[in-house]
């Protein structure tokens, strides 16, 4: 069954790719309940929309690295359900996009299989072998101003790049830090890994986006992705709530274990390093 959207565009009609935006943004509306949300309309006069955006989950469409479709659900305070780059996908299914406004052929296959994948959405991110980790954990705590930072004291292994990880047998999660989720402040928007992806340590396992930037999740071991947390498609907020317990992001089989801990902080050095940023945070 194909998912309804409010589909929020790319503005950027003077650009190929905004072009295309909009070609996916039509296909959508021909062969689902979607409805299209102007952006310029959205900006200045929101009542319109407001309805369509409160009941639909959000599709946002961007053209470009410009990302004009993700700041303005931001400055919106919107909930972004899914998010679609042009540029990216083009890169992704190798084609090249022209510098016409009128769009092409490979435009138009392009156009394709971004409605394609977004019609069949459902029918991927399946959760496989799961296993059972611990709801909640203890924690040491330090505080800067109004600001406090919670790291686990046992169990659990982090990068520099303030990813974590806990291990159980061969199975481990991961996740952000505390650090991490109070300095993008509110997160809006989750973009999983995918489910029997293989990845290798310090490889990107998705990200997550607040209003001030997107963050690519460093994954702090190698292995498979066995689960992704999909409550956090729909409420990327808890990470904000507790980036270590309901916010985890992703589940992996591992394959290396004892050699990507060597390059993983433990509790004492983390903290220690916890402390020094901490001293320097500023939002």
């Amino acid at each position: 069954m194909s998912k309804s959207y409010a589909i929020l565009p790319c503005n950027g009609l003077d650009k190929c790719a905004g072009c295309i935006t909009r070609e996916v943004a039509i296909k959508l509306t021909e062969i689902t309940d979607s409805e299209i949300v102007c952006p310029v309309l959205y900006r200045i006069a929101d009542a319109r929309y407001n309805k369509v955006v409160s009941e639909k989950p959000l599709l946002v469409i961007d053209g470009c690295a410009t990302r004009c479709a993700s700041k303005l659900a931001s400055e919106k305070g919107l909930k972004i359900t899914q998010k679609i780059n042009i540029s990216d996908e083009a890169k992704a299914n190798n084609l090249t996009i022209g510098s016409s406004l009128r769009i092409g052929a490979n435009e138009l296959k392009l156009a394709d299989i971004i409605t394609d994948k977004l019609t069949k959405k459902e029918e991927k991110s399946e959760t496989i072998n799961s296993c059972v980790f611990p709801e909640s954990f203890e924690y040491e705590i330090y505080a800067k101003d109004k600001f406090i930072f919670r790291i686990p004291k046992k169990g659990f292994y982090f990068n520099e790049n303030d990813c974590w990880v806990y291990v159980l047998g061969n199975k481990a999660r991961i996740g952000v830090t505390d650090y991490v989720q109070q300095s993008l402040s509110d997160i809006i928007f989750f973009e999983p890994p995918v489910v029997g992806s293989n990845i290798e340590q310090f490889g990107e396992a998705g990200s997550i986006e607040s209003g001030k930037a997107v963050f690519e999740i460093v994954c702090p071991v190698s292995g498979t992705i066995t689960a992704v947390n999909e409550k956090l498609v729909e409420s990327p907020e808890l990470i904000n709530e507790n980036p270590y317990e309901k916010g985890w992001i992703a589940e992996i089989e591992l394959s290396d274990f004892e050699s990507d801990k060597e390059f993983l902080y433990d509790f004492d050095k983390y903290f220690e390093i916890i402390k020094r940023k901490a001293d320097e945070f500023h939002v």
